[in-house]
């Protein structure tokens, strides 16, 4: 019979598409209030991957990606969607009636063997956390490198994208080499 253990503390990321630079400091601000410094951005780049935002949050959109520094429990995952989508939803506009996002706020975690999103949607490859948040590896790290899987967006492909992971996953590695 295996033995429960407590997984490793993980490192959150946010990976962010926005209309403009005043919407990505209110929310990195804002995030910074509910989940500590932020301690390793992206640099900020097109987001042309698909055109699926454009309808609601305009074109020319934009791309980066943050890493936070202090590492926290996998569980808390469920919990930091629900916190960004009503972050998303207060720094939206209404225009005709309707909100219109001018930011989208994806979180998720990275821990040594792999990338973890969460998302509100379910579909065959992703499990139920808890108060409707649904979570799915992304991006695993075998051979030294990050590797896609079948359902892998683009976006996070993108070479700039795996950079930025890789700098977070070294950073994640001292920082629990340092906790142990």
């Amino acid at each position: 019979m295996g033995k429960v253990h407590t997984p490793l503390p993980v490192k959150l990321i946010c990976g962010m598409i926005f209309t403009g630079q005043d919407v990505l400091q209110h929310a990195a601000q804002r995030l910074q209030v509910r989940l500590g410094s932020i301690d390793i951005y992206s640099e900020i780049f097109p987001f042309t991957h698909t055109a699926y935002y454009n309808r609601e949050m305009g074109s020319d959109l934009k791309r980066v990606f943050v890493a936070f520094a202090q590492l926290v429990r996998c569980e808390r995952l469920s919990e930091v969607k629900i916190l960004t989508n009503g972050l998303e939803e207060n720094l939206a506009l209404e225009v005709s009636g309707q909100l219109r996002r001018r930011i989208n706020i994806d979180p998720g975690y990275l821990e040594a063997s792999k990338l973890v999103l969460a998302s509100t949607k379910n579909f065959s490859h992703r499990i139920y956390l808890k108060r409707g948040i649904y979570a799915e590896v992304a991006l695993q790290y075998r051979n030294n490198r990050f590797e896609p899987l079948p359902w892998t967006y683009p976006d996070y492909q993108d070479p700039k994208v795996v950079k930025f992971l890789r700098r977070v996953r070294k950073v994640y590695m001292e920082q629990v080499r340092q906790e142990q």
